[in-house]
């Protein structure tokens, strides 16, 4: 790897890369196209007092445009601090776990092609997963930001990095560095918002579809790296008739090929060369396969779904300026609370609202940077979401479970929407009249049971009179 040089400052300010579609997220121009330039001065008819005007997120009432703005240069000054900074102990940092990673896979599969003992398997399997965990999050994940593209290292150029899973990395860079950053939980343009899978904002109308939120999810955890491969391909068009196979042939040919390649390594390749043994290196890497897909899956929607995150709607954001940018991924976002090797393990991505706000700095700096923003947002009156592992996966699948069923309202809204058949229809109105039932049902057995219980009563007090 070449010797790492400090960030080329930018020329003539900002600017927003012509190429939209693959954009990597750097330090010199602005993570959004939308959003105004770091450096502009304001456009024509912005020149007026907006002190007294509020801002448009209905999550923060009480911050006016100025304030919003005012949010935005703080934590653009919290940038620029790091990325002045950024040098040797950043390319130290990424390099070491390079090593580790490698030196990881190398033990488990060593291990795995002995895997008929016991011992093996399990470690084999630790070792492996680790491996996979680690050069998805904290390596593939971070450096397709571009996170350390001011090193000029072809190994760590986020524009041509290939990373060890199911997704090819270019459609990654568009679903994930473009749509995803740019449109944080807007319902309707994110689509990491349930990954057209799932119904994961009451925003999102309901239908019956959504019955099988709970089943959904707990499928796309195991099968994680397959269900980011397709998400660009945005299948849940299929269910409306509007997906159009040929424009997406390319995208599946590439999306076959990747799977193929793992699939090969993974599933034939080293478990071939286990020789009698193949049946136990196999299951040994299915399992790692999944520890890392379903460890991959907890962080990231602890990340973004757990209670307390925001959603927000295209109005409120149409016209955003930069530091309305920089709220909503602050209010988009919630972190996980733990220690260095849990932060390690998730690439980081415990600390999601550092990352949603500097993408493009390295992660290793988020738990830093996170004093910084913390203290921000006490000033400005601003949440920060942060909590545990364990409960924040909890509130998320409670709210799996609970948007999958409707409320009145929903049904209703669900049963007079003019594509609704007729026997769709009748079901809801079967199901209203059934719910009804059940209600009627339930008070005349509680009525009965207080009124035995007030006749026991009565008998008691005879009796001791």
């Amino acid at each position: 790897m070449s010797t790492p040089t400090a960030p080329a400052p930018a020329k003539n300010g900002t600017h927003v890369d012509v190429d939209d579609t693959f954009a990597v997220a750097r330090s010199d121009k602005p993570l959004s196209p939308k959003a105004p330039d770091r450096e502009a001065g304001p456009s024509k008819g912005d020149a007026k007092d907006t002190s007294a005007v509020p801002g448009p997120l209905h999550a923060v009432p009480h911050l006016s445009q100025d304030m919003l703005d005012a949010f935005g240069r703080e934590m653009e000054a919290i940038r620029k601090k790091h990325v002045d900074d950024l040098g040797e102990r950043d390319a130290t940092y990424i390099r070491s776990v390079i090593k580790a990673q490698r030196r990881l896979e190398i033990a488990g599969r060593a291990m795995l092609e002995f895997a008929f003992l016991p011992p093996l398997w399990l470690g084999g399997v630790a070792a492996l997963s680790a491996s996979k965990i680690i050069d998805n999050m904290e390596i593939g994940h971070n450096v397709m930001h571009g996170q350390y593209d001011w090193m000029q290292d072809e190994e760590l150029n986020g524009r041509t990095f290939e990373w060890d899973t199911a997704c090819p990395a270019d459609q990654w860079r568009h679903s994930h560095n473009y749509m995803h950053h740019t449109h944080t939980n807007i319902v309707g343009k994110d689509r990491d918002i349930g990954y057209g899978i799932l119904r994961m904002s009451e925003d999102q109308p309901w239908e019956p579809y959504y019955l099988g939120n709970p089943v959904y999810a707990t499928l796309l955890a195991l099968l994680f790296e397959y269900g980011v491969a397709v998400h660009d391909l945005e299948t849940e068009e299929i269910r409306y008739g509007k997906w159009d196979l040929q424009a997406r042939l390319p995208m599946l040919k590439a999306i076959f090929d990747k799977v193929k390649g793992q699939a090969l390594k993974d599933y034939v390749l080293f478990p071939a060369l286990a020789g009698p043994f193949f049946p136990a290196t196999l299951s040994a890497n299915v399992a790692a396969n999944i520890v890392r897909n379903v460890w991959t899956y907890s962080i990231i929607f602890c990340g973004h779904f757990p209670d307390g995150v925001e959603e927000f709607t295209e109005e409120e954001t149409a016209g955003e300026t930069r530091g309305g940018w920089y709220v909503r991924q602050l209010l988009g976002s919630a972190n996980l609370t733990g220690g260095p090797f849990f932060h390690l393990m998730s690439g980081n991505l415990s600390f999601q609202i550092e990352h949603h706000l500097f993408p493009d700095i390295p992660a290793h700096r988020y738990a830093e940077i996170s004093v910084e923003v913390k203290e921000a947002c006490e000033r400005y009156g601003l949440d920060y979401h942060a909590g545990p592992l364990p409960w924040q996966l909890f509130t998320v699948f409670r709210k799996i479970v609970r948007l999958s069923v409707p409320t009145g309202a929903e049904l209703q809204d669900y049963v007079e929407r003019p594509r609704t058949s007729r026997l769709v229809k009748t079901a809801a109105g079967a199901f209203r009249g059934a719910r009804g039932a059940a209600r009627g049902t339930v008070g005349v057995a509680r009525g009965a049971v207080e009124g035995a219980v007030a006749g026991a009563r009565g008998a008691v007090a005879a009796n001791a009179a």
